[in-house]
């Protein structure tokens, strides 16, 4: 286990006491609300988990003090994954539920649609888990921050790990959407560039949901590679890797996957979790550090369960806000966009902060292998890597943003 030495000083030194200012003692003031969207019903793995988490972070916080002398207030809704009901519950918790600050999505057409939104309202919206980098670099706006690192983050230390195999001929797996796209975009080209020998032979994009795993792996087959890029997560990964064990299409090859090492999408594979596979993920409670020890002991307490990726995103989200919020000393929408351009932040992986140039987190990355423990899968020989060192430039993320009006 690696850590770099901005993490281990930033939980030790933080270990989530939140004594920041503008957290305060509340004075049974009216409440901070935050709404928050998620797909709760279609994908509860990860955002069950999530929603848990940032209940408990409110908790903490509330039981501090609150910001700005108010307890937070959260409100959720559930959007079934659909970018159009995100959009109508948005309207509903800004003007029925009269909700501070927007927050939530997954999938990544409703993260973007929820941000087109922010921007056409003038309201602040703070993406946890939507990965797309569209949401702070080609339709980013002044509005939308985003917390998770993004896939052209996830790709770079993918692409990085996998031109150190020896593998050429590569082909990619992904849904069909922009989460998918994205990252296909990004590895290929950052693969291309460190391995410059490297072609993409082929490639299988089924439609989320609806993956018809035999035949993506015999296409796959046929292609002949010596790796493979894959995207898919929750049951359409679970149906590839069962059809990809059976018929042998990860045998001799080196495999590269987003998400992978999450332990929602591990868990489910039970003994079928196949084994030596580059991922990114979250290791759960190996991670042991002061902070991060505080929130897993704190997140079994209450709920009595293991935190899931999707915990550390929630609570860390839920954190994120309050400083932010701190920071700006007010709710006017422009005074909160201020506020969170370069506020920092404690989460349980260590001290964070959102950009002022594209308002995307330094939140970090871990990254390691799959392996079989008992009869479960988990990451090994993991390390986190801390989201500034991948990140591009300034100069490269001003080509890529549109200029704020």
């Amino acid at each position: 286990m690696q850590f770099t030495r901005r993490l281990l000083l930033g939980a030790s030194a933080t270990a989530f006491t939140l004594a920041q200012p503008g957290l305060v003692r509340a004075q049974g003031t009216a409440p901070i609300r935050i709404g928050e969207i998620n797909s709760y019903t279609t994908q509860p793995a990860f955002t069950l988990p999530y929603r848990d988490a940032m209940h408990l972070a409110v908790e903490e916080i509330n039981g501090k003090g609150g910001v700005l002398g108010r307890p937070l207030e959260l409100i959720t809704r559930d959007d079934a994954g659909k970018p159009q009901d995100a959009v109508r519950l948005a309207g509903e918790l800004l003007n029925e539920a009269k909700a501070d600050v927007l927050a939530g999505a997954y999938l990544s057409n409703v993260g973007l649609a929820l941000g087109e939104y922010a921007a056409q309202n003038r309201r602040l919206y703070v993406a946890g888990e939507p990965l797309t980098d569209a949401m702070v670099w080609e339709k980013g706006n002044r509005f939308t921050f985003r917390l998770r690192p993004s896939t052209y983050m996830q790709a770079s230390i993918l692409a990085e790990e996998a031109a150190k195999l020896p593998a050429k001929r590569w082909v990619t797996v992904a849904p069909n959407y922009e989460y998918g796209q994205s990252a296909v975009k990004w590895f290929r080209q950052i693969l291309s560039a460190r391995r410059p020998d490297v072609q993409f032979v082929g490639e299988q994009w089924p439609a989320l949901g609806r993956i018809d795993a035999g035949a993506t792996v015999q296409a796959l087959e046929g292609m002949k590679p010596e790796g493979l890029f894959n995207v898919l997560f929750g049951p359409d990964l679970t149906n590839f890797v069962r059809q990809g064990n059976t018929r042998g299409l990860f045998e001799g090859r080196g495999v590269a996957s987003m998400l992978t090492g999450e332990p929602e999408y591990l868990d489910p594979l039970g003994d079928e979790a196949p084994e030596g596979w580059i991922v990114t993920g979250y290791p759960g409670e190996a991670v042991d550090t002061p902070a991060h020890r505080a929130f897993a002991e704190a997140y079994r307490a209450k709920y009595k369960a293991k935190p899931m990726c999707g915990s550390l995103v929630g609570f860390s989200l839920i954190h994120s806000i309050a400083a932010g919020i701190a920071r700006a000393g007010a709710l006017d929408p422009d005074k909160l966009v201020a506020g969170f351009r370069g506020v920092e932040f404690a989460t349980p992986a260590g001290q964070v902060g959102y950009r002022a140039i594209d308002h995307q987190s330094t939140l970090g990355v871990f990254v390691g292998r799959t392996a079989l423990k008992g009869n479960a899968g988990v990451m090994a020989d993991w390390r986190y890597v801390d989201g500034r060192e991948l990140l591009p430039s300034d100069e490269v993320v001003r080509k890529l943003r549109p200029a704020e009006s």
